[in-house]
């Protein structure tokens, strides 16, 4: 089911939204000081091109550890994108959401677009796994 979700996904809407994160990627790259963004950027718009079977979470509570993306500088680097990128990428989740909520068989793509909305105004310190590991990951927090 969730390979049939992805491959619908992307050709419904997936592949636009997935390349605009990748554009704000390439932008970053450009310079220097954009790189981590771009990382983030790149890691988030693969999410985005197939999204079903895979959760975003922090990497602290993946590994267990504070990285410099989890730290206070990942907290002023989300605020930074969340100014520049963030919002814009949002607002194109959420016109995509719409646009899906139309449909009844949209439904479910819309609501992963609103989930992809909330990741993208403050994706720094986040990575992807499967949601089994999101799991794990989470049931080994509460130990």
């Amino acid at each position: 089911m969730r390979t049939l979700g992805n491959i619908i996904w992307f050709i419904c809407g997936g592949v636009v939204m997935g390349l605009m994160w990748w554009l704000f990627g390439l932008l970053a790259f450009i310079s220097i000081i954009g790189i981590p963004w771009g990382r983030a950027c790149f890691v988030m718009g693969n999410f985005s091109f197939f999204p079903f079977g895979q959760e975003a979470i922090s990497r602290d509570e993946l590994t267990n550890e504070m990285d410099i993306g989890t730290s206070p500088l990942g907290f002023i680097g989300n605020v930074i994108w969340f100014l520049l990128a963030g919002i814009w990428l949002a607002i194109g989740h959420i016109l995509s959401a719409v646009a899906c909520f139309v449909t009844i068989i949209g439904i479910p793509f819309a609501l992963q677009h609103l989930k992809l909305a909330v990741i993208s105004l403050a994706p720094i310190g986040k990575t992807v796994v499967s949601k089994e590991e999101a799991a794990a990951a989470r049931y080994s927090m509460r130990k």
